[in-house]
């Protein structure tokens, strides 16, 4: 996909086709998240990648919002450090990580959808994360359910005459 198509087809997905996602594909991915910005290049994040079902539907524990991960064909566990500055910028680093990897799955028509982590204790013991990390987003990832990526014409958002402010509010 051309980089805008990628950016207007990409949608949370939380119903997937079993379909298995290739290594490949799980790497370039993966890729996506590696080569994202960082703040002064600080790169805090390590990613956990998760195919095995029964570790998926213990991850989707971790919180009421991560049942799709339970389904998902994969996923990634973008994890941060337990340290950080007043500015949360590895909390930015991690969302702007989570960003590439949707858009580089959107690419390749895979769907995903971005989870967040109530219960560090199941995720820890499931991940086998180390001490010294305590952050993580979940991104499930497979093939749509329902229907195929494509861009949507209209999607379901505030206008833009709504949202943009030129100059001043």
């Amino acid at each position: 996909m051309e980089t805008w198509d990628a950016l207007t087809a990409r949608r949370n997905v939380r119903a997937f086709s079993p379909e298995p996602i290739s290594p490949a594909d799980l790497d370039r991915i993966l890729e996506a998240g590696r080569r994202s910005p960082s703040s002064q290049n600080w790169q805090p994040w390590d990613f956990v990648v998760v195919t095995d079902r029964a570790q998926l539907q213990e991850l989707s524990h971790v919180f009421a919002g991560a049942y799709h991960v339970a389904d998902a064909a994969a996923a990634i566990a973008i994890v941060g450090p337990v340290a950080d500055n007043p500015y949360r910028r590895a909390q930015f680093d991690l969302g702007q990580a989570a960003m590439c990897m949707e858009l580089a799955a959107a690419d390749l028509g895979i769907g995903s959808s971005h989870a967040g982590v109530a219960d560090m204790a199941v995720a820890r013991r499931v991940l086998g994360l180390p001490d010294d990390r305590d952050w993580v987003i979940l991104l499930s990832l497979g093939y749509p359910a329902d229907r195929p990526l494509a861009p949507v014409r209209n999607p379901k958002r505030r206008p833009f005459d709504e949202v943009v402010h030129r100059r001043r509010w």
